[in-house]
């Protein structure tokens, strides 16, 4: 295939914050070097490079090495997983649903790949096919992380508002990773939800141990402080929040009384 500088996507927005789960690809080379080498290992060294970009917010140069590294081999399902996340921060779905589509067809042993297009499909709403997805990763006895996909299962079940479900995956992935910063955060709000306001503040508490607050967080903090009737905490809370994050829409349900 011959590379067209026409079809190159625009450069819109810096890779968002948070881990890069992809497979077999601890070792980044830093360029291309030695004898002629095979379209297979063409295909899997661009990869790296694109990914190592990837996982930088470099995301043209990202782009350019992964879509080179498909000329190569277009079936390859760790490039087509990366470049699904490209397309994703580009803000172009529908080329990012192609990719993770074409990972998973081509290897459905991709344990990556299966939980990046689940958490892309809940995102979009698409609870059920989500779900699937992130079972079909967990599947794989030599996925290195399914409490990843577990926990990703338990925030869809949430975001969908199947409570009982959010909980049992969440447990799942606590059970597997105790220190797990999504699952913490997401079973602080299913506890809320509960009314279970000391386990929410427990489990908050826990989250504050291996992650740092954000504006979800913090919002939870003072709800669940309000709650248990702790002034001084919730107002730490409301102070964090509307200084570290003045323009979220959790600062704007606080200062609306909510």
């Amino acid at each position: 295939m011959t590379s067209r500088t026409s079809t190159r996507p625009r450069l819109l927005a810096p890779l968002l914050a948070g881990a890069l789960l992809l497979t077999g690809c601890q070792t980044v080379p830093t360029q291309l070097e030695g004898a002629p080498q095979s379209t297979n290992e063409l295909a899997d060294l661009h990869t790296k490079l694109g990914i190592g970009y990837l996982r930088e917010g470099k995301l043209e140069l990202a782009w350019t090495r992964l879509k080179r590294a498909l000329e190569f081999d277009p079936s390859y399902s760790t490039a087509n997983n990366a470049m699904g996340l490209v397309y994703e921060q580009l803000g172009e779905p529908a080329k990012a649903e192609e990719h993770y589509l074409r990972a998973v067809e081509s290897n459905p042993s991709d344990s990556a790949a299966q939980n990046n297009y689940g958490r892309y499909l809940c995102a979009i709403g698409r609870y059920q096919e989500a779900e699937q997805r992130f079972l079909q990763a967990v599947k794989n006895s030599l996925y290195e992380t399914p409490e990843v996909a577990y926990a990703n299962a338990g925030v869809c079940a949430r975001s969908e508002g199947d409570i009982d479900k959010a909980e049992a995956y969440l447990r799942t992935a606590l059970e597997r990773n105790p220190r797990l910063p999504t699952a913490l955060l997401a079973m602080a709000e299913v506890s809320y939800e509960r009314k279970r306001y000391l386990s929410s503040r427990a489990y908050l508490q826990r989250f504050l141990e291996v992650g740092r607050h954000n504006s979800q967080s913090l919002w939870l903090g003072i709800r669940v402080e309000r709650e248990l009737g702790d002034k001084n905490a919730e107002s730490s809370y409301a102070m964090l929040l509307k200084s570290n994050f003045p323009d979220s829409r959790e600062t704007q349900l606080l200062e609306s009384g909510q």
